[in-house]
Formats: structure tokens, C-alpha cells, sequence
């Protein structure tokens, strides 16, 4: 009877010989762990917001969008995008870019307005749901990746938590409550529009000259560093205010652009 000789070297093929097979489940579960770092992000926003704490939940929203941004690329890039993790992904998003924000800006500014701010938060919520599912569906058949139809709820739940940011006291005067209002209720109506926003995935970080993309976003984050509340507030309203403004040269165009001839 032959026995197999323990100290002979093993088949490098076989699935178990090395690291390699190891490191390749480790690498499948790497776009999983970030989004379940971008969920609890979220979870600690709702957790700090019904404290109080609005200078510490308002920040977390940021984090958990630059999560949801890592998880996706990196997904791309090593080739382990699954079904699973892109349900997954719009869950956790569902709880960081709907539910956290809505029950942020609550607390923040919308209780004076009593259940006309319920009413604002659950119909943020609702288009952040409707939004995602959306995506999911478009992002098959789309060929376009360029752009965004609708406002995409990362960006969406940018601005209230921006706001928050800037202004932690909170809001009690019913006037100024308004503010809040217009925080939950305009980029809601944006995520569920038609109007395109730029999705930026033409850049391309694998080309030889990535260097240059790496060099504006050490830029972008000296320049953050320096006066996070006005830069961040900024930068959100920004990409807001750039979709609006391209939906309105694209009108402007079509109707300065006469007619074909017959």
C-alpha cells in the first residue's frame, strides 16, 4: 500500500496549496466590509442625532460616503462585484443616505414643524428608497456612465448633513424651520427628477498618468482641512447647483435651436 510522503512538496495548483486561493476570498469580502462600515456609519448618525450630538452624527454621513464610494470601485477593480453585494450595498444605503439623514435633520430643525417635519423626513426616506431602486434597475441597461438620472442619494444626504455641519446649535424657532424643511424636501425631489448629474466614473485611477487624479485629491483634502464646515457646505451645494444649472442650459439650448427643414 503506498502512502502519500508527508514531506514531498504539494500540488501549487491544488485549490488549498498556498495563499493565493486565501487571499482571493479575503479580497471578495473586502467591498462587504466597507459597506458594512458605510451601514454602521449611518446607524451611529441616528444614534447621536437622538442624543443631541449633532457635530458628531453630521460628520459620519461624510464617512459613510466615502465608504460607499471605495466599495464600488474597489468591487470594479478587482473583479468581485456579485448580486449579493449590490444588494447589500443599497440596504446600507438605504440606512446612511435615507433613514440617518431624515432623522438627523429631525432632530436638528424639523420638530418645531411637528408632523409637517415627519412628513419631510419620510419623504426624503422615500425618495432615497425609490432612488436606489431606480439605480439598480437603470444601471443594467444604461450604457451612459457619465451621468446620473436623478440626484444620487450619496450626494442627496450631502447636503442636509453639510448643513448640519456648519450649523450644529440646531433650529427651534418654527421660522427658521423652514430651512430645514427646504434641506430634507429639495434634494429629495432631485433624487427622484430626471435631471443628469455628473458620476465622474470616466476617471480612470488605473492609467499611467494617475498621478495627476491622485494629486487633485490631495488638493481637495489640504483644502478641506483648512475650513472643513464652509469647504464641505460648499462642495455640496455645489454639485447640487451644477445639475440644476446643466438642466437649465440644456432647456436654454433646445430652445435656440431652430427646427430641421423638411
Amino acid at each position: 500500500m503506498v502512502t502519500p510522503d508527508r514531506d514531498a512538496p504539494r500540488d501549487q495548483t491544488h485549490p488549498r496549496a498556498g495563499r493565493g486561493p486565501k487571499l482571493r476570498r479575503g479580497v471578495y469580502l473586502l467591498p462587504s466590509l466597507l459597506t458594512m462600515g458605510n451601514m454602521f456609519c449611518g446607524y451611529l448618525c441616528v444614534l447621536y442625532a437622538i442624543r443631541g450630538e449633532f457635530d458628531v452624527a453630521a460628520p459620519l454621513i461624510g464617512v459613510a460616503v466615502v465608504l460607499d464610494m471605495l466599495d464600488g470601485r474597489i468591487a470594479r477593480m478587482t473583479g468581485t462585484a456579485t448580486p449579493f453585494g449590490v444588494e447589500f450595498d443599497s440596504l446600507a444605503d438605504v440606512i446612511s443616505f435615507g433613514i440617518a439623514p431624515a432623522v438627523l435633520t429631525f432632530m436638528w430643525g424639523l420638530q418645531p414643524l411637528d408632523r409637517l417635519g415627519w412628513a419631510a423626513g419620510f419623504i426624503f426616506l422615500s425618495a432615497a428608497a425609490i432612488r436606489l431602486a431606480r439605480f439598480n434597475i437603470q444601471s443594467v441597461k444604461s450604457t451612459d456612465k457619465r451621468h446620473f438620472v436623478g440626484m444620487p442619494s450619496p450626494a442627496a444626504a450631502a447636503i442636509p448633513a453639510s448643513t448640519v455641519f456648519f450649523y450644529p446649535a440646531g433650529i427651534q424657532d418654527p421660522r427658521w424651520a423652514v430651512v430645514a424643511f427646504a434641506v430634507m424636501v429639495v434634494p429629495a425631489l432631485l433624487m427622484v427628477s430626471t435631471v443628469r448629474f455628473n458620476s465622474f466614473k470616466t476617471i480612470d485611477t488605473q492609467k499611467r498618468r494617475s498621478y495627476k487624479v491622485l494629486a487633485l485629491f490631495a488638493l481637495v483634502i489640504a483644502v478641506i482641512q483648512l475650513h472643513p464646515k464652509f469647504v464641505l457646505l460648499g462642495l455640496a451645494y455645489l454639485y447640487m447647483l451644477s445639475g440644476l444649472a446643466a438642466a437649465v442650459w440644456v432647456r436654454v439650448r433646445r430652445r435656440e435651436t431652430p427646427p430641421p427643414s423638411g
